[in-house]
C-alpha cells in the first residue's frame, strides 16, 4: 500500500506542480505544518515561507501567500506567488529583500503586514545564503 498522496501547486499563471509526495511541509499562519497521507481534512492560509515536498528527492518552493486544502489525500495549494527555490536568482532575491525591508521600515504598516514582511525577509535571506 502506497504511503503517498497528491500535491498540486497552482498560481494564476500555471499549474506549477502536480506530483505524488510522501510528506509535505507548509508555512501556515499556525506555524510549519507537516502533511502525511491520511492527514485530517484541512483548510488554512499560507504565510511567506518554503513548501518542502518529499518524494524520492526533496523540492523546495518559495510562496508568499495563499490557501491550502487537504482532503481525500489531495493537497491543493493556491498561491499568487510560488517559485521553485532553485529558479530564484540572487539579483531578484536581493531586490525582493530590499523592497520588503523598505516597506517594513515605513510607519504606516499594520501589524499583520509586519508579521508577513518579517517572514518574507527571513525566508528570502535564508534562500539567499
Amino acid at each position: 500500500m502506497s504511503e503517498k498522496f497528491t500535491i498540486e501547486i497552482i498560481t494564476p499563471e500555471k499549474s506549477l506542480v502536480k506530483t505524488d509526495a510522501s510528506e509535505v511541509t507548509i508555512p501556515s499562519y499556525e506555524g510549519e505544518m507537516g502533511i502525511l497521507k491520511d492527514h485530517i481534512p484541512l483548510i488554512t492560509f499560507l504565510r511567506p515561507g518554503i513548501i518542502v515536498i518529499m518524494n524520492k528527492d526533496k523540492k523546495n518552493y518559495y510562496v508568499e501567500e495563499g490557501t491550502v486544502e487537504f482532503s481525500n489525500n489531495n493537497l491543493l495549494v493556491l498561491s499568487s506567488t510560488a517559485k521553485e527555490v532553485l529558479d530564484l536568482e540572487k539579483n531578484s532575491l536581493n531586490t525582493m529583500i530590499s523592497e520588503a525591508e523598505k516597506k517594513l521600515s515605513t510607519s504606516d504598516v499594520s501589524d499583520k503586514e509586519k508579521y508577513l514582511l518579517s517572514y518574507k525577509i527571513s525566508t528570502l535571506k535564508e534562500i539567499n545564503r
